[in-house]
């Protein structure tokens, strides 16, 4: 049994299924919890049940993975023949997903170094795959730590969504920014930032906001090399139209990867969410 550095990160990378085990990745869920109903997210419920519960507006609210979750995982992957493990998660700012997967480091039975990469969805995913290119190359803990870490220094998230009131019922953004922008009728871009989502332009029209989001998208890769991933959620027309633009914008375009969100980041944006993740080698 060959002795390896292996990669953990949690659900909300929105990693391509043949990515993670291409590259031998593991994924701990968070959970969502419809009205009275724990669902982990990935297996037990579609982003098309929670779109639906959305705009039936039931109560939908998401739940970190327990102590106890990482430190099965942790066994698991050590006795798959791990000599170390760097678990990579969704920012701090966000969930306190990073905090058990600390505790449970803790007893892990093999080195676990935590890190909070301060990123979500896709710009979470590619430092995954950072972490993972390394290891396989015969990296050290330290040297995957610091290949992910240099990927999220090199990482920018952007997002469009119809509403901000989806985000001010998780607590993700203040209630007097979703009230500004639902009584000015704009259309918000996000952007993530030290690890928290926060308000990047107000503009008038869905189809202005799109284009505005394609413009930061191509200005952020520039000329460099770039990997871009295009989320959505409920909107894949959108998401694809996106995408082809990218293409023809982008020259050092890398891997582009369209895919749409799972039911955590779901539920704290709403149906009609664009996103355009891009992260420099």
């Amino acid at each position: 049994m060959s002795r390896h550095v292996a990669i953990v990160t949690d659900s909300t990378a929105y990693l391509p299924p043949r990515a993670m085990e291409r590259h031998g990745i593991t994924a701990v869920p968070l959970t969502v919890v419809l009205g009275n109903q724990a669902l982990e997210e990935g297996t037990e419920i579609s982003t098309r049940s929670l779109a639906q519960a959305l705009q039936k507006r039931r109560s939908v609210t998401t739940s970190r993975p327990s102590p106890q979750v990482f430190a099965e995982t942790y066994r698991r992957v050590a006795e798959s023949g791990a000599s170390g493990i760097v678990s990579l998660h969704l920012s701090a700012e966000l969930s306190g997903t990073y905090d058990a997967a600390v505790l449970a480091a803790r007893e892990a039975p093999v080195p676990v170094r935590v890190v909070d990469t301060g990123m979500v969805a896709m710009a979470l995913g590619f430092c995954a795959l950072a972490a993972a290119e390394t290891a396989e190359a015969g990296g050290t803990i330290d040297e995957a730590v610091a290949a992910a870490e240099k990927r999220a220094a090199g990482t920018s998230a952007y997002f469009y969504v119809d509403t901000l009131d989806y985000l001010r019922r998780g607590g993700r953004i203040g209630a007097a920014q979703a009230l500004l922008g639902s009584a000015l009728a704009v259309k918000p871009l996000l952007q993530l930032g030290d690890g928290r989502i926060e308000p990047l332009e107000k503009v008038r029209t869905a189809s202005k906001a799109i284009a505005r989001l394609e413009e930061l998208a191509a200005e952020r890769a520039g000329s460099a090399e770039a990997d871009i991933a295009v989320h959505h959620l409920a909107a894949p027309d959108r998401a694809a139209a996106l995408a082809d633009r990218l293409r023809l914008r982008v020259p050092g375009l890398a891997d582009l990867h369209v895919s749409e969100v799972g039911a955590v980041i779901g539920a704290h944006t709403g149906p009609g969410l664009l996103g355009a993740v891009v992260s420099l080698r």
